[in-house]
């Protein structure tokens, strides 16, 4: 992400005469998988490639909404940014677990019938008010997310049993799947309004269409000399970096004065559509593949 980011950058200042900070910002939403296609995408893939997915995708969301918002939020990078930045993060974080810890004993102790919509409320609230102060809330929100679905592992302290692990565990599984239909839904309807609000004049637009090919090209590069130094198979995951949900976000969420016209609508309705047609591609190529080898 931070090559790419880096890379497109210097292409985008070189090529639109933009400075390099309003360069940054307008390549960052480019460099962000999209966990909300990514994950739902590899349901019946193997263990190991689903885990890799979803650790890299929900990582790829809060690192590069993290590295955004330092980037557009500071008219400079010295000392005293990254201090701050710094700052709001350990402030993030004593939040985060103070709001964690009360928040998982709410669910562990209320009785009424009535009682996820009260739990996800506040997990918007709080949410919403570290993004009034530039707080990266999405911090709260794994380590939030990572408490409920550990409490086992955490057994070995003795103030876990307060929280009754073994029917707080029963409430995070229903917790789970409310949310997973509610993140369905909402992903269902954003994507039917974005489908609903493109126009074929902006898919086939000619002047961003060759950039457009040459961040998908770049990406793919990019992944697969990440994957070999890793030593991690290129297929199926070489493909699976699709731009989306995060990406429209983002790019609305530029200032007009920051925004260079080289990086517009088209150029982002294009990238998202070509890396959504390689990972389908890519998938589908994997599984003949699969099927190939367990025939013979």
């Amino acid at each position: 992400m931070l090559v790419l980011a880096f890379l497109l950058s210097y292409l985008f200042q070189h090529f639109s005469q933009a400075s390099f900070k309003d360069s940054l910002t307008n390549a960052i939403p480019l460099c962000i998988i999209s966990s909300a296609i990514a994950i739902p995408s590899v349901k019946s893939l193997t263990p190991f490639n689903k885990e890799f997915v979803i650790y890299e995708s929900s990582l790829s969301d809060i690192l590069g909404v993290l590295f955004f918002n330092f980037v557009a939020l500071n008219d400079s990078f010295g000392f005293s940014s990254f201090g701050r930045f710094g700052l709001q993060l350990i402030i993030i974080m004593v939040i985060s677990f103070a709001a964690t810890i009360g928040l998982a004993f709410l669910l562990s102790k209320i009785d009424h019938h009535i009682k996820f919509a009260p739990i996800i409320l506040l997990v918007f609230l709080i949410y919403a008010i570290s993004k009034v102060y530039h707080f990266p809330g999405l911090i709260f929100i794994m380590l939030f997310g990572l408490f409920l679905g550990n409490v086992d592992e955490l057994r070995q302290f003795k103030w876990i049993e307060k929280f009754k692990p073994n029917e707080l565990n029963k409430e995070v599984l229903k917790l789970k799947e409310l949310t997973i239909e509610g993140a369905f839904l909402v992903r269902a309807l954003f994507f039917l309004l974005f489908g609903y609000l493109i126009q074929s004049s902006e898919i086939f637009n000619t002047d961003t269409l060759i950039w457009a090919v040459g961040i998908v090209a770049a990406i793919i590069l990019l992944r697969a000399i990440q994957l070999k130094h890793s030593q991690i198979p290129l297929s199926p995951l070489l493909f699976i970096a699709p731009r989306g949900l995060i990406t429209i976000l983002l790019f609305l969420s530029i200032e007009p004065t920051q925004r260079i016209p080289l990086v517009n609508k088209s150029l982002i309705i294009q990238v998202i559509i070509l890396t959504a047609l390689t990972m389908m591609l890519g998938l589908m190529t994997s599984k003949t593949v699969q099927h190939k080898l367990t025939d013979n």
